[in-house]
């Protein structure tokens, strides 16, 4: 079939198999380049990961994280993530429909992987559950290797409790009154006003036991009692503070209470791995990026729209793989300690929170319009990255050609 675009509310809800797999090729592409400036690419320093486990390993940070290590350190991966496959409508007799974004970047993953002569094994099923952990434990135990480097990067609106099967969902609202804002339709460039109603006290509690810390330290605990964590294992999540515009939303908000929990969570492991296996365990703060989340909270379209054209036009603009590229060899690898605020962060946000870019993105907030929105803002920037979340608006692809949805990548 022909594949375009499928907008819902600001939403993608299908994807393009060879956009995701040129998407994922131009990231591991850029890895190479910076890894051969930097003099890693064939010089891999000691301390550089062996094995790494990556939980969220399909898309946005989680995948860049998983292509830094292994296309940069020619680590071995295991990813694990829950898509859904395409369907040719064949068999049972329904309309031919894409898969996942995800499940067309895993393909993709593992196909180049493959070429490269790097190990790799994807797992795709709930990460939340007790039997997708005995099966990565189990895994690791027949490969004969132990984990270096476990990153936690699973985004999901859903968790169900493995020892007594309640559902949580996660909301993303504000706490204690409702919190209006200007958003972007991410096709049209129309700006509108939206709001959002305050959380429950029983909503809010249940997007930490989705977003929170629990489960990545329910990972971390079993994996070393099973013995298949390295001594000195590093261990990371991450997080977003963002500017103080968007802090009764977010950072003030519910998501902002789990990812609060996810950094108190991450005091807790540092001490158990540092006793345990002279490990470490940290949450590193990311840069605001385009994500399928972002693009329906309100004011964060506009903003990110903002910050791009400032941080574009101050040359320090990044993506995910630039950002996870940075991650690894300028925190994680150096070496020496990890740098971390004083609050124990990792902090990769640090060149969108810089004073001068925030002066700049304040200024030029204070004055868009729907007139002038192209020159203060990058709407066509903010475009682009929503759309090749999900594989279009990628170079070198023929979108007007034919293709498989269960397959062809």
């Amino acid at each position: 079939m022909i594949i375009k675009p499928m907008i819902r509310s600001n939403m993608c809800v299908n994807a393009h198999p060879k956009g995701c797999a040129a998407d994922v090729k131009h990231q591991i592409e850029y890895v190479e380049k910076k890894f051969a400036e930097r003099g890693i690419l064939n010089n891999i320093p000691q301390d550089a990961p062996k094995t790494v486990l990556v939980l969220g390993c399909s898309t946005g940070y989680g995948l860049a994280s998983r292509i830094t290590a292994a296309f940069g350190y020619k680590a071995t991966t295991i990813g694990v993530s829950f898509e859904k496959e395409g369907s040719d409508g064949l068999t049972d007799g329904s309309r031919e429909k894409t898969g996942t974004l995800g499940w067309y970047n895993n393909m993709a993953f593992d196909k180049f992987a493959k070429e490269a002569g790097l190990e790799s094994v994807t797992f795709n099923g709930d990460a939340f559950s007790h039997e997708m952990r005995k099966n990565v434990i189990d895994t690791l135990k027949k490969m004969g290797k132990k984990v270096d480097l476990l990153v936690y990067s699973v985004a999901s609106s859903v968790r169900v409790d493995p020892d007594n099967g309640t559902v949580y969902r996660s909301v993303l609202k504000p706490i204690g009154g409702v919190f209006t804002g200007a958003t972007i339709d991410c096709i049209t460039g129309k700006i509108s006003t939206i709001s959002a109603e305050p959380a429950t006290e029983e909503e809010a509690a249940n997007t930490v036991k989705v977003m929170g810390g629990e489960d990545w330290a329910l990972w971390v605990r079993k994996l070393k009692e099973a013995g298949v964590l390295a001594e000195g294992i590093k261990t990371v999540a991450y997080s977003y503070i963002g500017p103080k515009l968007s802090h009764a939303i977010y950072r003030d908000g519910t998501i902002g209470g789990a990812k609060k929990h996810l950094e108190a969570t991450a005091l807790e492991l540092n001490k158990e791995l540092q006793n345990d296996l002279h490990g470490e365990a940290y949450v590193s703060v990311n840069k605001g990026l385009v994500t399928r989340s972002s693009a329906v909270i309100p004011i964060i379209p506009m903003y990110i729209s903002v910050l791009f054209k400032v941080m574009k036009e101050m040359g320090n603009h990044e993506g995910c793989i630039e950002q996870m590229e940075r991650l690894m060899t300028e925190r994680l690898y150096t070496g020496s300690s990890v740098p971390t605020d004083e609050n124990h962060l990792i902090r990769i946000d640090d060149y969108e929170l810089d004073t001068k870019v925030q002066e700049e993105v304040d200024k030029r907030m204070a004055t868009v319009t729907q007139e002038n929105l192209a020159e203060v803002g990058d709407f066509e920037g903010y475009r682009h990255d929503f759309l090749a979340t999900n594989g279009f608006d990628i170079d070198g692809v023929d979108y007007s050609a034919n293709v498989k949805t269960l397959t062809s990548i």
